[in-house]
Formats: structure tokens, sequence, C-alpha cells
């Protein structure tokens, strides 16, 4: 390179001004998120997304209880819970803004990562979406969404802070099940024991979260941990008329899966339960409650699994390990 060549670069009165120009107002600074884009991972943490791994099982589990094979109908029905339940988080995050301003100021809305009526229109779609999704599954799916999403939005908008807001929680974990079932075979009764079972879990793991804000007392916790025993005593002692049907019967396989999904549901959950127990402080109430969440996906398999449905409930048990994984990055509660 000549010595013009290098005179003539360093005197260019081009670059001397892009040096020195001041940065139009007007111009977005590229280190800025452009409000107009969605952000990906506060939507993620608006839909609690580790969490959606646990609806798949009430479906599956509830076709096991019908003593149904899992077809078409079944698939429509999880797509149907998957949209109910999301919409559920979203109308909880939109109906809990101001509550999260002052308590959980990260959160999507209150943070202003996710517009309130972005989370709103979410919820009101969501729901939509589930409804249709059922009714192609046919009119008994229908007959057990319409409730289910009529409880969801219920305990959202009215119920969450009264002492009827864990039952609702509850039912429509159980609901979801019944979803399962319907879409599947068309008959609920026989789910009703599997459903019930569920449900008692939910109740107790909502029942704990009511305190994962604050300082709480031991008592929820411990009457949770009381819970899971007396489930896991349960799931081995079928109620008189609980049967799965014949040709899918496998006494062996089937009680031994059983066994150890049982097992496996009892250890997600013993352990948080108790520290938070001994320390109902938030950090250890939100982790058992994150344990109770991700419980549910081995529970869901325990049932299936009793039922007679061995291969469903290994499928289903697959979720729980993507579940645990997305946990780290996502948090459930």
């Amino acid at each position: 390179m000549s010595g013009g060549e290098v005179g003539h670069q360093v005197g260019d009165p081009a670059s001397t001004t892009e040096q020195h120009r001041t940065p139009d107002p007007r111009t977005p600074d590229p280190r800025t998120p452009d409000p107009r884009t969605p952000d990906l991972r506060a939507w993620a943490e608006l839909l609690r997304l580790p969490a959606l791994f646990t609806v798949p099982g009430d479906a599956l589990a509830g076709a096991a209880a019908a003593s149904a094979r899992p077809d078409r109908r079944t698939v429509l029905a999880i797509a149907s819970s998957l949209c109910l339940y999301e919409a559920g988080m979203a109308l909880n995050d939109w109906a809990d803004r101001a509550e999260d301003a002052a308590e959980r100021p990260h959160r999507p809305l209150p943070s202003g990562r996710v517009r309130p009526a972005a989370a709103l229109g979410a919820a009101c779609a969501l729901t939509a979406a589930g409804l249709a999704l059922a009714a192609r599954a046919g009119r008994p799916a229908l007959t057990v969404a319409a409730p289910l999403a009529a409880t969801v939005w219920s305990y959202d908008l009215v119920l969450k802070g009264t002492s009827a807001g864990p039952f609702a929680m509850a039912a429509a974990r159980g609901l979801d099940l019944l979803l399962g079932a319907a879409a599947t075979g068309g008959r609920i009764g026989r789910a009703l024991p599997s459903a019930a079972l569920l449900s008692t879990h939910t109740l107790a793991v909502t029942t704990v979260s009511r305190q994962e804000t604050r300082d709480g007392t031991p008592a929820a916790p411990l009457a949770a941990l009381a819970t899971t025993g007396a489930l896991t005593w349960l799931l081995h002692h079928r109620p008189p008329g609980d049967r799965p049907s014949p040709r899918r019967r496998r006494p062996g396989l089937a009680a031994a899966t059983t066994t150890a999904l049982t097992a496996a549901y009892a250890a997600t959950v013993a352990r948080p339960y108790l520290h938070a127990a001994l320390n109902p402080s938030p950090p250890l109430t939100q982790r058992a409650v994150g344990a109770g969440v991700r419980a549910t996906i081995p529970l869901q398999c325990a049932l299936a699994a009793r039922s007679g449905a061995v291969a469903t409930a290994l499928l289903t048990a697959a979720l729980a390990p993507v579940a645990q994984r997305f946990a780290k990055r996502v948090s459930v509660t």
C-alpha cells in the first residue's frame, strides 16, 4: 500500500464523520429488543412450558382406565387438553397481574415482556381451540371439555383466592383425565377411580402452592406428604369394580410396572414436601410445588399401568426427562 493511499484513508471525510456522528433518536438501538417482536422466552414463562408435558398423560390414563386403546380421538383429546391447560396458564397471569407486580415483578406481564391484552387474547383463542378439538373427538368428549373449560375460567377469575380454589383445580385435573376416557371409549364410569386419585394429588399440590410467595406453616406440606402416602397405598389396592378388561390384563408385568412407577411418584415428592414442612419458606415451598407438578407424570403412568396399559404407561414415562430438562430453563411455578 502506497503512502498516498494511507493518507487518503486516514483523512477520508466520510470516515471522520462516521466516528463523530450523533446517533439519530429515530433509529432503534440494535441492543434493545423490538417491542413488536414476540419474546419467546417470556411466552414460555407465561405458559409454564415444562408443565405442558404433564398434560398428555391425563388423556392416556383416562383411555387406559376406560379399557380402550389410544386412537385418533385420543390424540384430539390430548390436543384439546393442551389448549385448555395453556389457556388457564395465560388467564392465570392475566388475572394475577396486579398481585404479581408486587410479589413477582419478574413475571412476563408485570415486567412488560408480554402485554396483558395479548395474554387475555391467547387465553380466549386457546379455549376456543380446545373446545373445537374436543368437538372433533366426538360429543362425549365435548360434554366433558365444556365443564373443564368452565372450571378453568372459574378458578382463575373467581375461585383461586377462596377456599374452593384448590378443589376447583383438582376438579379440572380429574375432568382432564375423564376427557381422554370419553373421547376414546365414550365411557367415563370406569375412569372415575383414576380421576379421583389424580384429583387428590392435584388438591394437595395446589394447597401447598397457596403459600409459595410467603412464609407459611408446615400444615400444607405435611398434609401433602400424608396424601402422597395414602395415594401410594391406594395404587396397590384396587377398589371393587375397578378392574382392567380381561383382554388387556397382564397381571405380572402390570403389577411390577405399577410398583416401580408408584415408587417413582412417591420418591419425586417425598423429600421436597418434607423439606417444605421443616422450613416452610418460599424457596423450599416453590421447590415442593415444582416437584408436585413433575410427580403428576409418574402418577399418570402408575394409573395407566394399574389399568393394564403397560405400553401406554411407559410411553407417558418418557415425557418425564423432557419435562425435567425444560424445567431447568423455565420455572413451572
